[in-house]
């Protein structure tokens, strides 16, 4: 009788090991941490190197340029993440605002990244390529869209990782543009 009950106790061990696993997932997964809310480590230091090159006949930019005037955007995207085109709206509509926002392709071929912006518009006063992602990684980017907000010293206010929605840039990307304009002052 008593090689039954631990016969039995020992049929349930699996079913409560599965049990406390799955807790323990489900409980990591509910206090986990997403790519947005990871902390940069380049929030409060100056904008790294780039090293880039030439996106179509427009305009380049310099990591003198990201240095120097007021306060900018730059924004990593490509013509392949669909994450990308969610956000797009909202970047053409702080373009549209006076937001200088510089791009930064990655890991993309040029002649879909241009025609990615011929049907969704242009909101970059300069945009360059990354192809092999250096600068991504030199920029501690966890994928694209990638946006980092930048005050006229060239110090990174904040990086925000994901698509930037209606709420996100009001919560969120419009603060930090705020917070961009006071520094330094």
């Amino acid at each position: 009788m008593a090689e039954k009950k631990k016969i039995s106790w020992l049929m349930l061990l699996p079913i409560i090991l599965f049990g406390g696993l799955a807790t323990m997932f489900m409980w990591g997964m509910s206090n986990g941490k997403d790519a947005r809310t990871l902390p940069s480590t380049r929030e409060g230091g100056v904008v790294p190197a780039l090293t880039v090159s030439p996106l179509g006949t427009g305009v380049e930019f310099t990591q003198e340029d990201l240095t120097n005037g007021g306060v900018k955007l730059v924004n990593f995207w490509a013509s392949w993440c669909a994450p990308c085109r969610v956000e797009h709206p909202q970047l053409e509509t702080l373009a549209r605002e006076g937001v200088t926002i510089y791009g930064i392709n990655y890991k993309d071929e040029d002649t879909k990244a241009l025609r990615f912006l011929e049907e969704l518009g242009n909101p970059y006063v300069s945009l360059m390529a990354d192809k092999k992602g250096r600068t991504g990684l030199d920029w501690g980017l966890y994928g694209v869209p990638e946006t980092f907000v930048i005050d006229k010293d060239g110090v990174v206010i904040k990086r925000f990782a994901g698509p930037i929605t209606e709420s996100i840039l009001d919560s969120v990307i419009r603060p930090a543009i705020t917070e961009a304009e006071a520094s330094g002052s």
